[in-house]
C-alpha cells in the first residue's frame, strides 16, 4: 500500500517522524514514496546541523534520537563518528535520568 506525506494508509493526516520511520522499516520492497525519504532526510540533516552546532552539550529528543538511529551508520566514519557517539551517549545517559525504570535494570547497552 501506498502510503505519502499527506496521509497514511488509514486517511490520516501528515506524517510525523514515528510514522515515516515505520513505513521506511515495514517497507517490504523497500519502494517507498519520495517525499518519506526526503522528509527523513531532511530530519536528520537537521538533527545533524544541531549536534554539530552543540557537539558536546545537544540532546536529542526521543523522535530525534529514532531518526538518527535509523542512520546512524551514514556517521560511522571520521570525526563524525566521534561526535555522533558522543550524542549518543549523552541520549541515553538523558534518557537513564528521566526515564526510570521499575526494577532498576535498564541498559541501553543491551537494548535493541
Amino acid at each position: 500500500m501506498a502510503h505519502d506525506l499527506n496521509g497514511s494508509s488509514s486517511g490520516g493526516g501528515n506524517l510525523t517522524r514515528q510514522q515515516a520511520l515505520a513505513i521506511v522499516r515495514d517497507s517490504d520492497s523497500g519502494q517507498v514514496d519520495i517525499s518519506i525519504t526526503r522528509f527523513l532526510e531532511g530530519e536528520i540533516d537537521d538533527i545533524w546541523r544541531r549536534i554539530q552546532a552543540q557537539p558536546n552539550t545537544y540532546v536529542m529528543s526521543e523522535d530525534e534520537f529514532a531518526v538518527f538511529n535509523y542512520f546512524r551508520a551514514r556517521f560511522r566514519r571520521g570525526a563524525d563518528d566521534s561526535i555522533a557517539a558522543s550524542a549518543v551517549k549523552r541520549f541515553w545517559d538523558h534518557y537513564k535520568l528521566t526515564h526510570p525504570t521499575i526494577d532498576g535494570h535498564f541498559d541501553p547497552d543491551h537494548s535493541s
